[in-house]
């Protein structure tokens, strides 16, 4: 098991995701909550599809970082 970064955005009446570590991974959801529901489910379909290519499967790279900034 792995844990994978996700980036989760509002959009205009729903959220989109995408996994930095796996480019075209990403996932739109109603709720914050279905969205992080249905990028874990494109994260597996996304690394099957890769295992079943024989495509190694990317290490995760990416940390989450908030930095406070005045102006």
């Amino acid at each position: 098991m792995a844990k994978y970064t996700i980036i989760i955005e509002k959009a205009n009446g729903n959220y989109s995701a995408y996994c930095p570590d796996l480019p075209g991974c990403i996932a739109t959801g109603k709720t914050e909550e279905d969205t992080i529901e249905t990028m874990k489910q494109a994260i597996r379909f996304h690394l099957e599809g890769l295992k079943e290519s024989n495509i190694p499967l990317p290490g995760v790279k990416c940390t989450v970082r908030q930095v406070e900034v005045t102006i």
